[in-house]
């Protein structure tokens, strides 16, 4: 019997008999782990609002042997709050459903319970930290989490130079499939012809360019949106479900 501590953001939370509850968290050492909290329902427990989604938290678990991830669940044993982001998330629809697919895809680019993945982790903390802040529009955050996420699970988009020949930019052609964009050379069936503001925008999150981002007119937020959509889904194998409610 071992005791592990860690801090992580509770990604979701499933019912347990009557008082109890299943939560996944995606977390800084040991990557995406599920645990089950015990008695986090009834209405006296000290820590069933620390474990609620988009919750930054330090965690404590039990576990049986000498690893967190086992045979059976652990269990959360303790938790403190870091940084209560719901609260800010929650409260606006916009904000809620993009963080939504936030955790979503982080849940989805963390397959295997137990096995770190600090970069997703850290993008995570930073964006529900931004998204919370109501720094910049919810979808801009959304869409620049997304291509990062992408990005450090080994599937960057290129924007500028052509995704097959490096054929220096700015090109025409988009392709998922591809990687990005292509020059003419390149092209294959099914690209498509995005607007250049389109594509300097999503050039521009990617790289943390928020000045430019912010600027940029709501119809190429649009089409830039579309298309990080397709290349996520094309990558993903599916859709995100928590997508289509964003921007309803």
């Amino acid at each position: 019997m071992s005791l592990f501590r860690d801090d992580g953001i509770v990604l979701r939370t499933q019912k347990l008999g009557e008082a109890d509850r299943i939560i996944t968290l995606l977390t800084r050492r040991n990557g995406r782990v599920r645990a089950v909290a015990r008695g986090v329902r009834r209405t006296k427990s000290k820590f069933g609002a620390r474990f609620e989604p988009f919750s930054h938290v330090d965690v404590q678990f039990f576990a049986r042997g000498g690893e967190l991830i086992g045979r059976g669940l652990p269990l959360c044993t303790q938790g403190e709050t870091i940084a209560p982001y719901g609260g800010a998330i929650v409260t606006d629809y916009e904000r809620y459903t993009a963080g939504t697919a936030m955790l979503e895809t982080a849940e989805r680019f963390t397959d295997h319970e137990g096995e770190p993945a600090v970069q997703q982790y850290l993008l995570l903390v930073g964006a529900l930290r931004t998204l919370a802040a109501g720094e910049h529009q919810p979808r801009l955050v959304l869409d620049a989490f997304l291509l990062r996420s992408l990005a450090v699970n080994g599937y960057a988009p290129s924007f500028g130079d052509c995704a097959k020949c490096g054929m220096a930019g700015p090109n025409r052609f988009f392709s998922v499939g591809a990687g990005g964009v292509v020059c003419g050379d390149c092209r294959v069936p099914g690209s498509v012809v995005p607007s250049r503001e389109s594509l300097e925008l999503l050039g521009a999150l990617l790289g943390g360019d928020w000045q430019t981002a912010d600027a940029c007119e709501p119809r190429h937020c649009r089409e830039g949106s579309g298309l990080v959509a397709a290349y996520l889904q094309w990558h993903l194998e599916r859709g995100l479900r928590s997508l289509r409610f964003v921007d309803k």
